[in-house]
């Protein structure tokens, strides 16, 4: 049965996540939290870890729902029925997308779902960002919003700071950093 619905929970994720695995995020979440396979607040914790481990969000996140929730079958499960809308998709687009790509209605459909991903993936952040800033409890966590903040700092001055663009592996690494540092004092 959990086998079930993990292939229908994760096959859903696959099939309707359009703009990436950011704007996938409130679909995961719902698909997680009505099956009860995470809490809240872990989904937060297993972004966190799936954005910092190589692979694609969706895959980590799946692989490691179904791990938890189905042992080995459950992580192959979990991962195949993400994937799989995606994989018959591109096998699709790749046999006719030389014919239809310039079809003005096509273009239409296009450039009408950027504007919808840049919204959901900032509603997402913003999300996310309110959670981490209040713990488990409900209290405010003002070393939450420090890191939040410098974090910001680095990201929007940029510019400045770098010559070029800056890494989302560096990113990652100084947000681990100053993690460690503002949680261990």
């Amino acid at each position: 049965m959990i086998l079930l619905q993990l292939l229908w929970g994760f096959f859903k994720v696959g099939c309707f996540s359009f703009g990436g695995a950011y704007a996938a995020i409130p679909l995961i979440r719902e698909v997680v939290l009505s099956y009860g396979w995470l809490s809240d607040e872990m989904l937060t914790y297993m972004i966190a870890v799936s954005e910092s481990t190589p692979g694609p969000i969706m895959v980590n996140l799946a692989t490691y729902v179904g791990t938890a929730e189905a042992g080995l079958a459950g992580a192959l499960t979990a991962t195949f029925a993400v994937v799989l809308p995606s994989f018959l998709l591109v096998l699709l687009l790749t046999a006719v997308l030389s014919r239809v790509i310039k079809n003005p209605y096509v273009q239409a459909v296009l450039r009408g779902l950027k504007p919808c991903m840049i919204g959901i993936i900032l509603v997402t952040g913003g999300r996310m960002i309110i959670q981490n800033l209040f713990e488990e409890s409900g209290t405010f966590d003002p070393r939450a919003l420090l890191i939040t903040a410098l974090l910001a700092c680095v990201y929007f001055s940029r510019g400045r700071l770098f010559k070029k663009s800056l890494s989302p592996i560096l990113l990652i690494v100084l947000a681990a950093l100053l993690g460690m540092i503002v949680y261990a004092l």
